[in-house]
């Protein structure tokens, strides 16, 4: 770990068990500012090459012990913080994002989570362990000796992020749960960021060796057309996908998963609008308070995130007046955002485009983008138009809001029942609102993940408790969470071991 990847410029290599493969054909990356570099295309071949070295793996790596995979997770995070500034560098570049953005929270989110997983599996509670001690005595039958844990499935595959270039992509929450169960991972890199995801690979490489884990452990495919993703899901050795991108890249993909001879899970996050309801007690306290504090949460990373709270739900009246014309004051002042990729800003003006010249829908704030700049919309509507509207809930990736007027509580109420699933639903409110809150409360928890009050959601914190995943079509598995140490136990099952002999158990039970 001596920083010599200070001055880095990527060879555009694919990582594969432990070896850099160059590509006949090679990608030109598309950074926000700074030099484009090429980088490798992966084909299926680079893809089944990967997974049989991570099945290879699989047969050592699936049975280290706790601390083993912990010292490795520690080094990960570790080989990253050493690279920081090389790390920041290329990352903004690529992506556009800010250096505090990269530095102070990105990197080191990333590398606590591997840290919080390395802290989880040493505790060893997450494998649920059991035990029905034999009763031989027992009438009429006697019973077995029955002990039970959880065990990690095989190799993974993971799809690199495009919002989120290391939280969510080469080293993310789902490498880090994957490796954390004992599973080796291979990774499709996204081609919005291939510099830092080569960075990141080098970093896990780096920690490979030190830890003296198999090659074939953790592989990086940059690039690649559809055939590579196709390729990846399908192929029989991967026994599991984490996944977060679009939802219709995404629900092509858990097609796919589905319809395999032998289906595997899919766990994907893909798309949320995060509606708030905003209740009168609250509002009539603090309308423009919280327009302001909306919008500003509207724009945030100019609204490439998750959890970006696109829809506000206010009853009709001053006090909703007034929280629109805050939002909008906000809006105007805020300048030209960069967004991640030209095509991610081609997406965001498609999505601002459904909203225009609809009878239904009044603009509060229009504005034009160009490029890769883009710049914030916010719109209005009634709780009837938009539930009889499916257009209008559908996510908008970037800096547009959508405020939907209702007449009362039961107006309210009947809107949140329309709800498609969502990441989070966050409720403002004041004790004055409690009755009406409980009201919502039943309902909201069937529509997301994750119920938040009196905050705004951008912020997913990593933690023992958190829910980052909901009904479809925020995530396609509800059960589980891509967020948090329950992250994990997406790449477990569990497995009963009748009257075994403790020279045949696995090291978590004998």
């Amino acid at each position: 770990m001596d920083g010599a990847n200070r001055n880095f410029t990527p060879h555009g290599k694919h990582l594969i068990a432990g070896e850099w493969i160059a590509g006949e054909q090679t990608f030109r990356s598309s950074p926000a500012y700074g030099e484009a570099h090429d980088f490798a295309i992966g084909t299926p071949e680079l893809v089944n090459r990967a997974a049989e070295a991570a099945e290879q793996a699989f047969l050592s790596y699936g049975y280290t012990t706790r601390e083993d995979r912990a010292a490795f997770l520690d080094a990960i995070a570790e080989e990253m913080e050493v690279r920081v500034d090389a790390i920041t560098e290329i990352a903004m570049s690529e992506t556009g994002l800010p250096e505090p953005r990269i530095r102070n929270v990105e990197l080191p989110r990333t590398a606590n989570q591997l840290r919080l997983f390395a802290s989880h599996i040493r505790a060893g509670d997450y494998l649920d362990r059991r035990h029905d001690a034999a009763l031989p005595d027992r009438k009429p039958m006697p019973r077995p000796d029955l002990k039970m844990v959880q065990r990690p499935i095989g190799p993974v595959a993971v799809f690199g992020a495009s919002n989120f270039p290391l939280a969510f992509s080469t080293a993310g929450g789902d490498t880090a749960a994957a490796l954390a169960a004992g599973c080796p991972v291979v990774v499709k890199g996204h081609g919005a960021h291939p510099g830092t995801g080569e960075i990141v690979a080098e970093a896990i490489a780096a920690a490979i060796d030190r830890c003296g884990m198999p090659g074939g452990v953790f592989s990086l495919v940059q690039g690649g057309k559809r055939d590579v993703g196709q390729a990846l899901v399908q192929h029989p050795l991967i026994k599991a996908v984490g996944f977060t991108g679009s939802l219709y890249g995404g629900r092509a993909l858990f097609d796919l998963a589905v319809s395999r001879p032998e289906p595997i899970p899919f766990f994907g996050e893909l798309g949320s609008v995060n509606p708030m309801f905003l209740l009168p007690e609250a509002m009539s306290a603090r309308g423009a308070e919280l327009g302001k504090s909306w919008a500003a949460s509207l724009v945030m990373g100019a609204g490439q995130f998750c959890t970006n709270p696109g829809i506000a739900v206010i009853e009709n009246g001053a006090a909703g007046d007034a929280f629109v014309a805050a939002a909008r004051d906000t809006l105007v002042e805020t300048g030209p955002q960069t967004m991640l990729t030209d095509g991610i800003a081609a997406a965001y003006r498609d999505g601002k485009s459904r909203f225009n010249g609809r009878n239904a829908v009044t603009a509060v704030l229009e504005t034009e983008s160009e490029g890769r700049m883009i710049r914030p919309n916010l719109y209005e509507t009634d709780a009837s138009s938009y539930l009889q509207d499916a257009d209008l809930g559908e996510e908008v990736f970037g800096p547009l809001g959508l405020v939907v007027r209702v007449s009362g509580a039961d107006e309210m109420e009947t809107l949140a029942r329309g709800l498609r699933g969502q990441l989070t639903v966050t409720l403002h409110m004041d004790d004055g609102d409690t009755d009406a809150a409980r009201r919502l409360v039943p309902i909201l928890e069937r529509k997301a993940g994750r119920l938040l009050v009196n905050g705004f959601p951008t912020g997913v914190e990593v933690a023992d408790s958190m829910v980052h995943g909901g009904p479809f079509p925020a995530s396609t598995n509800f059960g589980h969470t891509s967020v948090g140490t329950l992250s994990i136990r997406r790449f477990l099952r569990p497995v009963c071991y009748q009257n075994m002999p403790d020279a045949l158990l696995p090291s978590d039970l004998a």
